[in-house]
């Protein structure tokens, strides 16, 4: 049940308060939900009245305070006994620029000093301070992310707001002639500070777990012998706990002044590199392998200079490697991002049967001459 709170509770008023509530309740509810989207101001008399309903409904939470109420409660101790939210400003992303499009949101920019992240799922909220959480996590090891500030909401969606003053995407840059080699050495030097980021057990989630269900779910699709061998391959890469972005491209990248950030911290996980090259292979030339155009809509450049920088990428990321090794280090990694590209066309367009066709053609070919995945 939702008791909606207006105007003041103070001690001229609390009892009434408390009677009402209890009339409308009765013993008909085990959650509460109490909106204070329209309460201005709660006294002593009206935070008793509120842990009385506690006491009695375990299950209650307060939703929608302005900031002067929910400092009332912080102050008092409320915010540690009992689920109680600030309402979300309100943020109108009409006519803003996009600058980057992931699974799980569109992020905007507002105005020259702040983006924000739509996420595309109505029911977000949890994701969205779990992604600051991983944010800050991530900052505090070292790794140059922008760490989010505000939640807002955004028609029926939620978003994040980050502070990113006059900052452009890895992407812009390219677009506008910066050197590709030069920026691919600078993307390099922060992948490699997330790599060396070594975490404890449980900290993230496993993407080697993740990974595992994907092959247990395409392995159906595939020649037995080549699905089995497959999903093998996938049991056998070492469980490393080595810090992995998960969703790591030239959008995810912002240069703020003289300082490069990531954002998009969401599908932060521990794993093997190879997943992180996988999912590098994928945004650079595997989505694009039957649909040019694609690599233009996703990232804003032209399949040739992603190309040129991917390859950029993997002369910095293995440097002192000879291009045999670099090249079966990508094979690997190929492996693992047609495994989780033909899982995701299956489950949610399987009328592409060009990118299907694709996945089976390549996973056949690359897995019958590969023995490991761990470079």
């Amino acid at each position: 049940m939702t008791i909606f709170l207006k105007g003041r509770i103070d001690s001229s008023n609390a009892a009434q308060t408390e009677a009402n509530i209890l009339e409308e309740i009765k013993d008909n509810t085990d959650e509460l939900i109490v909106d204070a989207a329209e309460l201005d101001y709660i006294s002593s008399a009206g935070l008793r009245v509120i842990l009385r309903l506690k006491k009695s409904i375990p299950d209650t939470k307060i939703i929608n305070c302005n900031s002067e109420v929910y400092e009332i409660f912080d102050m008092t101790g409320f915010t540690e006994m009992m689920n109680i939210s600030k309402a979300y400003r309100k943020l109108s992303v009409d006519g803003c620029e996009v600058i980057g499009e992931g699974a799980n949101g569109i992020v905007y920019r507002t105005d020259p000093d702040t983006i924000v992240k739509v996420y595309k799922n109505p029911d977000s909220l949890d994701e969205i301070h779990n992604e600051r959480e991983l944010a800050r996590k991530a900052f505090v090891m070292g790794i140059p992310t922008a760490i989010p500030y505000d939640v807002v909401q955004v028609g029926d969606l939620y978003g994040s707001v980050f502070e990113l003053l006059n900052a452009k995407s890895f992407s812009k840059l390219l677009a506008e002639g910066e050197d590709v080699d030069e920026l691919a050495k600078q993307s390099v030097e922060i992948l490699k500070t997330i790599h060396s980021t070594m975490l404890k057990e449980g900290e993230l989630p496993s993407k080697k777990q993740e990974s595992v269900r994907w092959a247990e779910y395409v392995k159906p699709y595939l020649p037995a012998e080549i699905g089995e061998k497959l999903l093998k391959l996938f049991n056998e890469v070492p469980e490393t706990n080595n810090m992995l972005h998960g969703d790591y491209h030239i959008k995810n990248i912002m240069r703020q002044g003289n300082e490069n950030l990531l954002i998009d911290m969401d599908t932060l996980s521990v794993g093997h590199p190879v997943y992180e090259l996988s999912q590098m292979y994928l945004a650079y030339l595997g989505f694009s392998e039957t649909d040019p155009d694609d690599v233009k809509r996703f990232l804003g450049i032209d399949r040739e200079t992603s190309l040129k920088f991917f390859n950029s990428s993997l002369k910095y990321y293995f440097e002192g490697k000879d291009d045999e090794f670099i090249k079966q280090a990508v094979n690997k990694a190929r492996i693992i991002g047609y495994t989780r590209l033909l899982r995701r066309t299956i489950k949610r367009a399987p009328e592409k049967k060009d990118i299907i066709d694709n996945c089976i053609k390549q996973l056949c070919e690359l897995v019958s001459v590969t023995e490991t995945l761990a470079f």
